[in-house]
């Protein structure tokens, strides 16, 4: 029987594929820009795209995956995810990149919703909160060797190198899911029957809405941060490599943000601490030198990241079993909504203001309202426990 560490190794490598095709447009957004003459703006509508999608195929996704199958819904949209890769590096025209971007996002989307619920199927009740504070890290793990690796292969064998190697992790991780990936002990291997029970409207939409903005506002350091040190005269690859110690002290700070919840119960502190650390590293982004951003963008993305697997639990606390595939499906299709329009909409403004480092006072907005939300969320879940 395989063990479930290996399941979470297989969920991890791909959603951190996922992420890091996600990324390749920013982190290669110098280059992409120059071969097909596009605007910061049109940059910006590029990065929103491939999460676009999960406005109409999140609840799709997750109910297919119950119908059909997840391993064979998974598998599909990880050749999805492969088409889109080869289209994107084929491009010669901004339809041909949005075709291949969007096919790219629809597999994209799909996989994040279903392997979310796998893992819980393989992990509820059993050190839960470890395998997903994992899990989760992989989204940061994804974007920071994105910009670490993409800009370095560009500028040593041009943009073509860069995307075949997006070509070969998509790949890799379609060939390791279908080799390795196996059903929980006890669970149907075929098709089941889609159900879809009533869940609580209002604290769902809450938590959805917290993790959406927390999500957008981290987009503002990765998809904008390379062209905001690069406008500060920073070479595109030093730029890049900055920006990635942000998202590496996300991803090093998701697990032992779960950690330090499960041994001192304080959830909602966490993720307080979190958002407001955060607020504080986008701001401090602005002002400080360029020489001491790398100690900034370190210290900000580790306090950033403590909350981020916390609040991806905010869900199953107030859904019941049997609304959890299609309540997973709402309050990713929030998600979606949010990080396809947030990066277009940083872009423009940053095009009409000639300064990228609009987008990250829109992150610290954002981060204000995760605020208030939370604390309309915990009323909610307050009274729907009563």
């Amino acid at each position: 029987m395989i063990n479930r560490w290996v399941i979470l190794f297989v969920l991890f490598f791909a959603r951190t594929v996922m992420a890091f095709q996600y990324q390749s447009v920013a982190a290669l957004s110098p280059f992409v820009a120059d071969s097909l003459a596009l605007t910061v703006a049109d940059i910006g509508i590029l990065i929103g795209l491939y999460l676009g999608p999960g406005i109409l195929v999140a609840i799709p996704g997750g109910t297919f995956a119950a119908r059909f199958g997840d391993k064979r819904v998974v598998g599909i949209s990880l050749v999805l995810m492969l088409i889109g890769a080869v289209l994107s590096l084929l491009a010669q025209s901004w339809e041909a990149a949005v075709v291949g971007r969007v096919l790219a996002g629809v597999g994209g989307v799909v996989i994040n919703v279903v392997m979310t619920k796998l893992l819980v199927d393989w992990f509820l009740g059993r050190e839960i909160g470890t395998a997903m504070g994992v899990f989760i890290a992989s989204w940061p793990a994804g974007i920071a060797l994105a910009l670490l690796i993409l800009p370095f292969l560009a500028s040593m064998g041009g943009l073509a190198v860069a995307s075949w190697f997006v070509v070969g992790v998509v790949a890799l991780a379609l060939f390791l899911f279908v080799l390795l990936y196996r059903v929980p002990p006890g669970a149907a291997e075929g098709p089941s029957e889609v159900q879809v029970a009533r869940f609580p409207v209002f604290a769902l939409s809450m938590a959805a809405a917290i993790w959406a903005f927390y999500n957008a506002a981290l987009a503002m350091v990765f998809a904008f941060g390379p062209l905001l040190l690069d406008a500060r005269g920073l070479d595109i690859v030093t730029a890049s490599a900055i920006t990635s110690v942000f998202i590496t002290g996300v991803g090093v700070a998701v697990p032992v943000g779960g950690i330090l919840s499960d041994w001192s119960g304080r959830r909602d502190l966490l993720i307080g601490a979190s958002l407001v650390g955060g607020i504080i590293a986008l701001l401090g982004g602005l002002m400080v030198p360029t020489g001491a951003l790398t100690v900034v963008f370190a210290v900000g993305g580790f306090v950033f990241g403590l909350g981020a697997g916390l609040i991806m639990t905010l869900p199953s606390q107030v859904l019941a079993p049997g609304a959890r595939s299609f309540g997973m499906g709402a309050f990713f299709t929030v998600y979606y909504a949010l990080m396809m329009v947030a990066p277009a909409i940083a872009g423009g403004m940053a095009e009409r203001s000639g300064e990228a480092g609009v987008a990250f006072i829109l992150g610290a907005v954002m981060l204000v309202i995760c605020l208030v939300t939370l604390v309309l969320f915990r009323r909610a879940a307050a009274r729907l426990a009563m």
